[in-house]
């Protein structure tokens, strides 16, 4: 006594269908999840990324400012303006600073009114010493030259100023022509330097126009040796017959005596002025007056 279960076609295909449905269904769910975990990690670092950008540049709430009423702004004003027109005030009675005249040290009061000490005057002066100029041509240094030989050798009545200058002249016009010196020597420097050895050597014992010449040619060939602009000259101009025998006898002992006086008149400004001054001093008087 059983019981017979009778199954439809129609149901069969049913539930064949049913379960290809569920397959079809099951399949495509796994197809949508897969894609769905990629999505969701860029999903992540795109919405990570701009929260670490937000992050840094992140700009406080403003402040809200408060709201002030207008009454309380008129009122800050106008104690604004009160304390401004105060200030100018002070500063209009202000004493103005006017600057006080102040004693020197020096001075003391008498009377109400101060007067100036006087100073006691001290033994070193303080203003620099004067400065003389000179000025004299070459002629007239020549002239002063001839002057004081004529002077000095008193005993030679027949010397006069211009034998001295034309003994001088021939001599460098001698050295010049024969081709000794391209310069002439005569210049007034090298005259007060030839005047310095005329000074010293020439006595007044000299009683000879030839022993004056000698020995002013004697001075004139060292002044040429030591102040002329060639290396050597020749003793042929310098040395005459009345010279010859005591020609280098009279150059030692010039060289000798007044070497450092040579040195000196090159290296002191103010010797050389001396003895500038010296040989213009020498002019004759009566000459001088003429002149003025």
């Amino acid at each position: 006594m059983g019981t017979v279960l009778s199954i439809s076609q129609a149901t069969k295909k049913s539930s064949i269908m049913d379960a290809k449905l569920a397959g079809e269904a099951h399949k495509n769910d796994k197809s949508l999840k897969r894609p769905s975990m990629f999505v969701s990690i860029s999903w992540k670092k795109l919405v990570a990324n701009p929260a670490k950008k937000s992050a840094k540049k992140v700009t406080p709430n403003p402040i809200p400012a408060c709201e002030i009423p207008s009454g309380r702004v008129d009122q800050l004003n106008s104690e604004n303006t009160r304390k401004t027109h105060q200030t100018e005030e002070k500063k209009s009675k202000a004493p103005i600073p006017v600057p006080v005249p102040t004693v020197p040290q020096d001075a003391v009061v008498q009377n109400g009114k101060p007067s100036a000490v006087q100073k006691q005057p001290s033994s070193v002066s303080l203003v620099s010493p004067r400065r003389i100029v000179i000025q004299a041509s070459t002629g007239e240094l020549l002239h002063c030259l001839g002057d004081f030989m004529c002077r000095r050798c008193f005993k030679l009545k027949e010397l006069n100023s211009g034998d001295v200058v034309i003994w001088f002249r021939n001599i460098d016009r001698t050295l010049l022509l024969q081709g000794w010196q391209d310069l002439g020597f005569i210049t007034p420097a090298n005259v007060v330097f030839v005047y310095l050895l005329c000074e010293d050597t020439i006595s007044d014992s000299i009683d000879s126009k030839a022993e004056l010449q000698g020995t002013f040619q004697t001075c004139l060939y060292l002044a040429y040796s030591y102040m002329g602009n060639e290396i050597s000259y020749p003793l042929k101009p310098f040395m005459i017959e009345s010279n010859k025998d005591v020609f280098w006898e009279t150059s030692l002992r010039i060289i000798n005596r007044l070497s450092a006086k040579m040195l000196q008149l090159n290296a002191d400004p103010q010797f050389f002025t001396e003895v500038f001054q010296d040989l213009k001093n020498q002019r004759d008087t009566c000459e001088a007056n003429l002149d003025r």
